[in-house]
């Protein structure tokens, strides 16, 4: 009877752990909730708002462009990903952080300087796979935080914008794909001497 509730009680922790506690945020589109809060912590344990970019990776967007990465994925990479953020996000069960009493809570419950030793603890890991599994997630992560258009233009690499003067050929052309009727350039919208 007590090993019975031992292990009732084993399995409703379990379950809380995987399920339960995390913030009331929307479903992505490809990712739960859970994964997303668990990207956010990732991301803002990587991309601190302190750093020397002074944009942490939630402002700028980092789980919402995975979710979106993701979602555009092949299944197999969508499946690889999704079962690397399960990793990540209770590994610490199986390498516990050295956050005191509470080493043994999920990442994105870990406070965030917790968060980022963890981290590091995986990049120079002894292990061969924990330090694949570090490589693949910054990889990700970086990608996404690249991608943020405030991050570019303090980083002085986003793109220089190209106005394209307006010339007599946009009034007979439409844009790929679209029929004659959608032509919208007139007269007064040429540029000078076009």
């Amino acid at each position: 009877m007590t090993a019975a509730l031992a292990m009732a009680a084993f399995v409703a922790w379990a379950l809380w752990r995987v399920f339960g506690g995390y913030p009331a945020t929307p479903e992505g589109v490809a990712l739960s909730r859970r994964e997303l809060a668990a990207l956010d912590a990732l991301a803002d344990a990587s991309f601190p708002p302190d750093g020397a970019i002074g944009r942490s990776g939630s402002e700028a967007g980092v789980p919402r462009y995975v979710d979106e990465l993701v979602a555009l994925s092949q299944p197999r990479q969508r499946v690889l990903m999704r079962l690397l953020f399960f990793l990540v996000e209770h590994g610490t069960l199986l390498f516990p952080a050295r956050a005191g009493w509470q080493s043994l809570r999920r990442f994105s419950s870990l406070p965030v300087h917790a968060r980022a030793a963890w981290l590091e603890g995986w990049r120079t890991s002894a292990l061969f796979p924990r330090r694949l599994a570090f490589t693949s997630l910054r990889a990700v992560l970086t990608l996404a935080y690249f991608a943020d258009p405030v991050v570019q233009r303090r980083l002085d690499f986003a793109p220089p914008e190209i106005v394209s003067p307006v010339v007599r050929a946009d009034r007979l052309y439409p844009h790929i794909g679209a029929s004659r009727t959608t032509v919208t350039v007139t007269e007064a919208d040429l540029a000078e001497g076009a």
